[in-house]
C-alpha cells in the first residue's frame, strides 16, 4: 500500500477485477515494481496496471478514523458524545480495512515471489515497529520494565502479526467448501477462551479473523451493490440510527468489545455472550462497513494518493498519539471543551495525512519497503531467462 499511484481516468470502470495482492495492508496495488509518477518505464518492459481510485480512497478515509479514533481514547471519558461516536467509528474502521486486505489477498499462494513480499512488507516491519514502540515507551514514558519482545505485540503493531498469519493461510481459505462459517466458528471458539493469552495477540488474529475472510471470498459486485444511489441514501439514517445506540450504550456497555482482544470472561461476561458479541458485532460492523464503502468516492482527488500510503500513516502516527499521552498534551482544559475535541480532530486528520505523504515514504522505506535482497535466493526462472538473454 505504499507505493507511488497510478490513478485511474474518470473513463474506466470503477471496480475492474482484483489485482494481485499487495505487499503489508490492504491495497490494490500491482505486481509489477512500482515506479514514482514521474519515472519512465525502462525500454521493453510492459506497464504497471493503474490503481483503483475507489480502495485508495477507502484506505485513505479509514486511516483518517483511525488517527481521530486514537486521539479521542484520553477525552471520551469526560465527553458523553465522543465516546459514542468514537464506539461508531472502532465498530466499522478496522473491519473495513481488513475487508479490503482479504479482497486483495486473493490471488496469493505459496510463490517464491510472493512469500517474500510477505516477508519484507509485513514481517521485517513488524519486528522493526514492535522494537521502536517498546524502545520508544521505555525512554520517553519512562518506563524502564518495559521489555522488548517479538512475542507481544504492542500498541498498532498488533495489525502486522494478524496480516502475516491471515496472508499465510489464504490458500487454505480458498481450498475449504464453506469459509465463513468455518471463520466465524473460529472467532466464537476464541471469544469465550480466555486461556488464549496475549501471545502475538491471537484473540484479536481470530477474533478479526472472519473479515479477512469475508474480503477473501468477495467480488467486484459486492462492491458495486453498496455503490448504489439507494445504498448511500440508506446509510444516513442507519448511521444516525447507530450515534443515537452508541450514545445509549455508553453507560451500559464496556467499550472493550469492539477491540476484540479479550475473551468474554476477561470481560467480567459469562461465557456465552462471547458467541452472542461476535454475531451480533460482526453484523453490526458489516452493516457500518456497507454504508461506509457506499459513501467512499470512486473517482480521483487530492488525497487518492494517500491511499498509497497508509501503512506509514498507520505505523507512525502511533509514535505522536503515545507522545501526546506521555508528555501530557492533553493537560489543558480547553482541550476537554466542544471546541478543543474539534481541535483535537482535525489536528490528529491533518498529521496522519501528512505522515503518509510522499516524502514520509521515502524516508521510511527502508524500514515498511526494505528491498533485501541480500537475504533471498534469486528465482531459478529469472536466472534462466538472464541466461537466455546472455545467450542472445
Amino acid at each position: 500500500m505504499t507505493n507511488s499511484l497510478r490513478p485511474n481516468g474518470h473513463h474506466r470502470a470503477p471496480l475492474p477485477p482484483a489485482q494481485k495482492p499487495a505487499d503489508g495492508v490492504p491495497s490494490p496495488r500491482s505486481p509489477q515494481t512500482p515506479r514514482a509518477a514521474g519515472d519512465a518505464a525502462p525500454a521493453g518492459t510492459k506497464p504497471a496496471k493503474q490503481r483503483d481510485a475507489f480502495f485508495d480512497n477507502a484506505k485513505y478515509l479509514a486511516i483518517v478514523l483511525v488517527a481521530m479514533g486514537h486521539a479521542w481514547e484520553p477525552l471520551k471519558s469526560q465527553s458523553r458524545i465522543i465516546e459514542a461516536v468514537y464506539t461508531v467509528v472502532y465498530t466499522f474502521h478496522m473491519p473495513a480495512f481488513i475487508i479490503i486486505s482479504g479482497y486483495f489477498s486473493r490471488s496469493f499462494d505459496m510463490r517464491p515471489d510472493r512469500l517474500k513480499r510477505l516477508v519484507t512488507g509485513v514481517l521485517v516491519p513488524y519486528v522493526l515497529f514492535e522494537t521502536a514502540y517498546s524502545l520508544f515507551q521505555r525512554y520517553a514514558a519512562p518506563d524502564p520494565s518495559q521489555a522488548i519482545t517479538l512475542l507481544d505485540p504492542w500498541y498498532l503493531t498488533w495489525f502486522l502479526v494478524a496480516l502475516f498469519v491471515w496472508r499465510l493461510t489464504t490458500p487454505l481459505w480458498k481450498l475449504v467448501r464453506w469459509p465463513l462459517p468455518l471463520a466465524l466458528t473460529i472467532a466464537v471458539l476464541a471469544s469465550v477462551s480466555p486461556d488464549i493469552g496475549d501471545d502475538l495477540d491471537l484473540q484479536r488474529v481470530l477474533q478479526f479473523l472472519p473479515f479477512f475472510v469475508l474480503g477473501l471470498v468477495m467480488k467486484p459486485e459486492h462492491f458495486q451493490l453498496v455503490r448504489r444511489r439507494e445504498v448511500r441514501i440508506l446509510s444516513v439514517p442507519v448511521f444516525a440510527a447507530a450515534l443515537a445506540v452508541g450514545w445509549w450504550a455508553v453507560p451500559r456497555m464496556n467499550t472493550a468489545w469492539f477491540y476484540h482482544r479479550d475473551a468474554a470472561q476477561n470481560l467480567g461476561a459469562p461465557w456465552w455472550s462471547g458467541a452472542v458479541m461476535t454475531f451480533a458485532l460482526f453484523g453490526c460492523s458489516l452493516l457500518l462497513t456497507a454504508c461506509f464503502f457506499a459513501w467512499v468516492p470512486r473517482r480521483t482527488f487530492w488525497f487518492t494518493a494517500l491511499g498509497a500510503g497508509t501503512l506509514y500513516g498507520y505505523l507512525l502516527h502511533g509514535f505522536l498519539v503515545k507522545a501526546a499521552d506521555y508528555w501530557g498534551w492533553y493537560e489543558p482544559s480547553w482541550l476537554h471543551k466542544p471546541l478543543g475535541e474539534i481541535a483535537v480532530t482535525l489536528v490528529a486528520a491533518a498529521a496522519v495525512t501528512v505522515l503518509c505523504t510522499r516524502p514520509f515514504q521515502r524516508i521510511f522505506r527502508f524500514a515498511m519497503e526494505p528491498k533485501m535482497e541480500w537475504a533471498f535466493k534469486r528465482d531459478a526462472k529469472e536466472l534462466a531467462r538472464e541466461r537466455e538473454k546472455a545467450r542472445a
